[in-house]
């Protein structure tokens, strides 16, 4: 008797465009629809294979030798096309190269190193919160009086930038981000001002516009002692300056959405303000401020029965696969009960987010001076997005609060 072999299952296929405006404002149905497709999806238009579960994202995460980033971790491929700047040597870099910028970044950026920053840090958080709720009252926009205001207060302070020009930050970001996706609108909304906005983020980049005691000074002087080269240095401080800031203000953003729309959590909070990082983490696991990231297959490589050739693009949805239901219970629900570590917001493996223990920071010093003024917080109107092609971007938060007796 003949042996029957099974015919490969086909894969499921899409025409949707991830980066179409209605996906971008609201991307929990699209999500919903790809992770029930299966565990890869070939997105037609791009002609490239997406993962929308958290177990297909993590493995390809984790597996940098197969699933590189040094092609680019957006939708162009630096193997056919140049970049449109000097790619970043710790986000779109794979080992060896990659090496010796994220060692030198992990120990200045490490949670001992960080100690140094929190009482300053926290007494910010103070005098901004109370500052805000004596000038502007019961109601405010959260993203720009808080969740936009501390991070580019405190973190430009500790990477030694000087005063002026700091609201070039959130613009350039946003226009890194873009440049992710595909040349839609949204990137040529940004053309006219690219060559001005990357000039004054280079300059900043320079030894001589740092101050002598931050962390863009502790890079410079690793390439001293020979840890990095001269070339390399100013390139890891722009690693800070695009990755550092506009995640940071969008996942605090997430976490103030978040309990404006769960005022029971808020409660919950302000009972044990020792959540706080857990709330964030949780909030970047059901926001996902950076929603998306490609890889680029080193090899022929089979994933789940699905062949993706050498040098073919994947999409990974790493907001999806943070709302994954075979991973997480309720998973569309915010809560603060839940362990969120595992989620895929600040990546895994050796590209993970070096900068997460700074987020945490800051997340953990505004919202304990929120919890110790505000007992009751809520949302005072519909919040407003910002289309971006990989961040999951606000344009403004109104809230109401009622003040702590």
């Amino acid at each position: 008797m003949s042996e029957t072999v099974a015919a490969p299952a086909l894969t499921p296929t899409s025409d949707a465009d991830p980066f179409a405006a209605e996906h971008l404002a609201d991307p929990d149905p699209l999500h919903r629809e790809l992770r029930a497709a299966g565990p890869v999806v070939h997105l037609t238009r791009y002609d490239v294979h997406a993962l929308a579960r958290h177990q297909e994202v993590h493995a390809a995460l984790v597996d940098w030798q197969t699933f590189q980033s040094g092609a680019g971790v957006g939708l162009a491929n630096f193997r056919h096309e140049k970049p449109w700047r000097p790619p970043s040597l710790l986000l779109e870099a794979d080992p060896p190269h990659h090496d010796a910028p994220r060692r030198v970044l992990s120990e200045i950026l490490a949670p001992l190193a960080l100690r140094r920053l929190r009482e300053r840090w926290q007494t910010v958080a103070e005098e901004l919160v109370e500052t805000v709720l004596a000038a502007q009252g019961r109601e405010f926009d959260a993203f720009t009086a808080l969740a936009a205001a501390f991070p580019l207060r405190v973190f430009p302070d500790a990477v030694g930038l000087g005063p002026d020009g700091r609201e070039n930050l959130l613009p350039y970001g946003n226009m890194a981000f873009n440049a992710f996706g595909p040349r839609n609108d949204l990137v040529r909304a940004d053309a006219h001002r690219t060559a001005a906005l990357s000039a004054w983020v280079n300059d900043q980049c320079a030894r001589d516009a740092l101050t002598e005691d931050g962390i863009g000074a502790r890079i410079w002087a690793a390439a001293d002692r020979g840890d990095l080269t001269p070339v390399q240095a100013p390139l890891v401080v722009r690693s800070l300056l695009t990755a550092g800031v506009d995640t940071t203000v969008h996942g605090l953003a997430a976490a103030l959405y978040a309990f404006a729309a769960h005022p029971e959590e808020w409660q919950r909070l302000c009972a044990r303000p020792e959540l706080a990082r857990v709330a964030f983490d949780e909030a970047v696991r059901w926001q996902s401020p950076v929603q998306i990231f490609f890889r680029t297959a080193t090899t022929d490589v089979d994933i789940a029965g699905t062949r993706i050739p050498e040098g073919g693009k994947i999409l990974m949805f790493l907001g999806a696969a943070n709302r994954d239901p075979l991973r997480w219970t309720d998973p569309d629900r915010f809560d603060l009960t839940r362990d969120p570590s595992g989620h895929v917001g600040f990546g895994m493996g050796i590209h993970q987010c070096v900068g997460q223990h700074v987020a945490r920071l800051e997340a953990e010093c505004l919202l304990t001076a929120l919890a110790r003024r505000v007992e009751h917080l809520e949302l005072a109107g519909p919040p407003r997005r910002h289309l971006n092609n990989t961040l999951r971007s606000w344009a403004s938060l109104p809230v109401r609060v009622r003040r702590a007796s």
